[in-house]
């Protein structure tokens, strides 16, 4: 794996993207505004991540597979992404996104945005409709904070040179790990202990702070 001066971690929905790519499977089977409630409660801290992520993806079961190119075609990267990974890349960085989102998703969308590494969870899928389960072990908050060290690690790259971007509270033990961790478009509990908030929608923001 190439060595690199620094790692950006970001978080994937509503950070690396403007979706949250559970709603827009939920609105598949037609339970779009009640994953959506329960989303927004795990994203502010009120529920245990991966007990809200399990009942939330039982929503799904039932939605083929065939829905994922529908989901596809709403997904919107966030402004300033494009400018952002070309800005880490052109100083001898590396992009990484961890996800408690899906790799069914992201393995489509992470490299057309020029993602180096990513990680999520994985949908259970069977006679092709998803089973309602998350299949194998959960991105929780630990995850995230473990996947980050390891990425540096692996890439050369010191913990005072990494960076961490998110907007939930499924992201702050990430934050807490890197050298510098980033409230973007962030819930009020995250703004509260993020070394640094950035309140435009735009990830080009970020660039001045690269290393």
């Amino acid at each position: 794996m190439p060595h690199a001066r620094f790692l950006v971690v970001l978080d994937a929905d509503s950070t690396l993207i403007r979706n949250e790519v559970i709603e827009l499977i939920a609105d598949e089977a037609g339970r779009g505004a009640e994953v959506a409630a329960a989303t927004e409660a795990a994203m502010r801290g009120d529920v245990d991540f991966a007990t809200s992520l399990r009942s939330r993806v039982q929503a799904l079961r039932g939605v083929p597979t065939s829905a994922f190119s529908r989901v596809l075609a709403r997904i919107e990267p966030t402004p300033g992404v494009a400018e952002l990974v070309a800005a880490v890349h052109a100083r001898g960085g590396a992009v990484g996104v961890v996800s408690g989102g899906f790799h069914e998703i992201l393995d489509v969308v992470a490299p057309q945005l020029g993602v180096d590494v990513w990680r999520a969870n994985r949908l259970g899928v069977a006679d092709g409709a998803l089973t309602g389960e998350v299949d194998g072990p959960i991105v929780d908050a630990a995850a995230k904070a473990a996947t980050l060290s390891e990425w540096a690690v692996e890439r050369g790259v010191p913990p005072p040179r990494t960076l961490a971007i998110g907007d939930g509270a499924n992201d702050l033990a990430m934050m807490a790990a890197a050298a510098l961790g980033i409230a973007f478009n962030a819930k009020p509990v995250v703004r509260a202990q993020a070394d640094l908030v950035i309140g435009p929608l735009d990830l080009a923001e970020v660039i001045p702070l690269l290393p």
